[in-house]
């Protein structure tokens, strides 16, 4: 009796005890999100017009300026709640399907989330308009003014991007049950994270070519993190989570974190432009933020115990909130960099290539690329990891494969990190050699790595019956109808032929190259489809629709002309192609930007026609390789007696006479019968047709 009792007196306190902590956990992220509408709010009314007045802008009231900043915050919170719910529907919540998700509880946090999306970056295009023109909203009545204020800034296009990807995954959230489609989302999502990011601050004065590269990274990051931390935090409110899921998350989490830190760390020192850290208002709040995240984050990412609590994902998403009021407040103050003297090439470079272009500049003056330079470097560790991974389980992989594979993103940060990185954006001719490399030989090696038979191999593939991870993942992506369509060979040789025409011979490329973000999508875009081709070509992976050896002759014989051709009318063509641009660089070691070009189209012609010459060379001998080993595979079966062909072919032409005959007798009996009308006698003599017998006369043994 004594020893039950105080057991059953303890049963009412646990329950409240469990109650009050859901109350914490439940009422933590509004706290949180207060919190960041407060910072907002009161660092808004204490700037008052002193940001605007800086840049030399009129003011355009308290409410355009309040209703600005307060929408950004909501449109960055909720944006990464969309794209972080699609990655937990896509990858953290455990599921035995390998190809469809539960829309209904998969997506239940991306629907309503994109819903406050769509409607703040609708509402932002006409406020930052506004904002940006240091106009009062109510200039926005006037006849054509709002067209007039959002073409003269970037953020309002920016936001129109941002609404057509918010209605799009809004959309189909209600439609899409497949696997695939939830991953194309979540690539389209980030596309919407970045736009409002990449046109403000960090696209301003020296360098800013390596912050716009670090926010590629750390505003999704942030945005994810946030996505991710509210799901879980969701998840605790129903039930415990299993152990798979929040080992899944927290791997999200410290990526997240480490991501995201890293990335703002190179985006504050090019925003504070060499100010010490605290001299600047800026300098201050990015530390303030970066210190906060860590103090919290630290302590409970680095113990998987402390993770795996109730009160954790929402103290995450509580200290989240805060750093995301934070950011929009760094957003409404001018950093220092926006004040340093500026001359045209940093304006659009982000740095000077005063130094003449020789053969040694173009392997000494380099300058990191950070957005190459990470993705090789994450290619190169995945690859290794999977190798080393095979290899301690016993198994072989070819060096010849690995060795490709490195080579190729060697090659990549190579062409982007050296010299002809900052010169392809002051001289065509370097350009034009930058992409050739990229879209030929890098992805002529990477090809040969056979990276996704490697991954196969290496990851585990689990049971029907338990969760899918890496392995299910990567079979339902190569088996996808995304995959059918890209792998197409007639959508490939369109895009990897037409990509020159379209973006060179089009003002196109003149818009593109004033902006770095912008040049390094051409740039991945060349690198993407390249890989594709020759994937198509010579590929150590079976694509989803394998060509024979006559169909990829003939893909890479139809797709020489073109690049001759596109060469030939670089080289004659009497306009400047991107002329505004060049000469708004005005770089004088170029001398004439015409003869510039010329050389441009030659380095088209000989760099995109030599490695196809090769690809056709190493085709043939492909090809005639494999004939020789059928042939000998063939021979050798025959010699054990394993090929059947002939036999099989010799019962297939008796089993035919046979059955002609029979018909033929049926015939003849129906036309001796008098009581049966006329019949055809077509097969009419079949019965004395001789029986046709192949006999294999090659030589035994």
């Amino acid at each position: 009796m004594s020893d039950t009792a105080p057991a059953a007196l303890d049963r009412p306190t646990a329950v409240a005890a469990a109650e009050r902590s859901g109350t914490v956990v439940r009422a933590l992220p509004w706290a949180g999100a207060i919190i960041a509408v407060v910072i907002v709010v009161v660092a808004v009314e204490l700037l008052g017009s002193s940001s605007y007045d800086r840049l030399s802008r009129g003011y355009p009231g308290m409410l355009t300026s309040m209703l600005s900043a307060l929408l950004r915050l909501t449109a960055d919170v909720t944006g990464g709640l969309t794209v972080g719910g699609l990655v937990v529907a896509a990858f953290l919540t455990p599921r035995r399907s390998r190809t469809l998700i539960d829309t209904q509880r998969d997506l239940r946090l991306v629907r309503p989330a994109a819903t406050v999306w769509l409607i703040a970056a609708v509402l932002l295009v006409p406020v930052d308009a506004a904002d940006a023109g240091g106009q009062p909203l109510t200039k926005l009545l006037t006849p054509g003014a709002i067209g007039y204020l959002v073409q003269a800034s970037y953020l309002p296009g920016a936001w129109i991007v941002v609404a057509c990807i918010a209605v799009t995954i809004l959309v189909a959230a209600y439609l899409v049950r497949s696997w695939v489609s939830t991953l194309l989302l979540t690539g389209v999502g980030i596309i919407g994270l970045l736009a409002p990011v990449l046109v403000t601050q960090v696209l301003v004065g020296p360098n800013h070519d390596f912050g716009g590269d670090a926010a590629m990274f750390a505003a999704p990051a942030l945005g994810i993190w946030i996505g991710a931390t509210a799901a879980l935090t969701r998840r605790w409110q129903a039930n415990r989570p299993g152990i798979t899921t929040i080992r899944r998350h927290r791997i999200l989490a410290v990526t997240g974190w480490v991501t995201w830190t890293a990335g703002s760390v190179i985006v504050a020192a090019v925003e504070v432009a060499g100010t010490p850290l605290w001299a600047a208002p800026t300098g201050i709040l990015f530390a303030v933020q970066l210190l906060l995240v860590a103090a919290v984050a630290g302590p409970i990412l680095l113990r998987r115990t402390s993770f795996a609590t109730r009160t954790a994902p929402a103290v995450l998403l509580t200290v989240l909130l805060i750093a995301a009021g934070i950011g929009v407040v760094m957003t409404r103050i001018p950093p220092p960099v926006y004040f340093v003297p500026t001359d045209g090439q940093q304006l659009f470079l982000g740095y000077q290539v005063n130094t003449p272009l020789t053969p040694i500049t173009l392997w000494t003056a380099g300058r990191v690329n950070i957005l190459f330079l990470v993705i090789s470097l994450a290619g190169i560790a995945a690859y290794a990891a999977a190798v080393i991974r095979l290899r301690r389980r016993g198994d072989r992989w070819s060096n010849g494969r690995t060795s490709a594979w490195m080579l190729g993103w060697v090659s990549v940060i190579i062409t982007t990190s050296s010299g002809v990185g900052p010169y392809s954006s002051a001289s065509f001719a370097v350009h034009m050699g930058l992409h050739m490399s990229l879209n030929m030989l890098g992805p002529l090696l990477l090809v040969l790595g056979g990276p996704i038979t490697l991954f196969l191999r290496a990851t585990t593939a689990h049971r029907r019956d338990g969760f899918a991870g890496p392995h299910e993942w990567l079979v339902a992506l190569t088996h996808s109808k995304l995959l059918r369509v890209t792998y197409n060979p007639m959508y490939v040789l369109a895009v990897f032929v037409g990509s020159y025409y379209v973006i060179y011979l089009t003002p196109f490329f003149d818009w593109a190259m004033r902006y770095h973000w912008a040049h390094q999508a051409m740039t991945l875009h060349y690198l993407a489809i390249g890989y594709v081709f020759y994937a198509l070509i010579i590929g150590v992976d079976t694509p989803p629709r394998p060509l024979p050896h006559i169909g990829k002759l003939g893909l890479v014989l139809a797709a020489m002309p073109f690049h001759a051709f596109f060469g030939v009318v670089v080289m004659t063509s009497t306009d400047l192609l991107a002329g505004t641009y060049f000469q708004y660089l005005d770089i004088p070691w170029i001398g004439s930007l015409a003869n510039d070009q010329y050389v441009a189209g030659g380095v088209a012609w000989a760099a995109g026609e030599l490695p196809l010459i090769v690809v056709v060379i190493a085709l043939v001998t492909q090809w005639a390789k494999q004939d020789t080993r059928q042939a000998k595979r063939i021979d050798r079966h025959a010699d054990r007696g394993l090929d059947d062909d002939y036999e099989q072919y010799n019962a297939m032409l008796s089993k035919l006479t046979t059955r002609d005959g029979a018909a033929a007798a049926a015939v003849q009996h129906d036309s001796t019968d008098p009581a049966s009308p006329a019949r055809s006698t077509e097969h009419e003599g079949a019965d004395d047709r001789p029986t046709l017998t192949v006999t294999d006369h090659r030589e035994q043994p």
